[in-house]
């Protein structure tokens, strides 16, 4: 299963969807991460530069060009929980600390 959430620079759970500066993107395999990917995306720059829907668009193109599956995150907004639950993707409780091990937490806790 492909997972994104937002970090910050050390790999830490980041608060914010929408305005990340970076998303780690876990292959999840047999309850543990085969493959961490971090893109820098930029988002927390690019979010008030333009529209909602241009920023939204930018974030579902991420979401698709990556094969994303669920996102863990703190918070999305409403305008992007939508556009989540539109696409199918579920959106999963992110927890303190280092991402990988709250990706995995978010997943034992929830069957997709």
């Amino acid at each position: 299963m492909i997972i994104a959430t937002p970090i910050d620079p050390e790999g830490r759970s980041a608060h914010s969807w929408g305005k990340a500066q970076w998303i780690g993107v876990a292959d999840v395999r047999d309850g543990s991460v085969a493959d961490w990917t971090v893109h820098e995306v930029r988002w927390d720059e690019s979010h008030d530069a333009g529209t909602h829907g241009s920023h939204h668009a930018r974030v579902v193109r991420f979401l698709k060009e990556q094969q994303i599956e669920a996102v863990v995150v703190d918070h999305v907004g409403d305008g992007m929980a939508r556009t989540l639950h539109t696409m199918g993707i579920p959106t999963l409780q992110s927890s303190p600390g280092y991402a990988q091990a709250s990706v995995l937490a978010a997943l034992r806790g929830h069957h997709l």
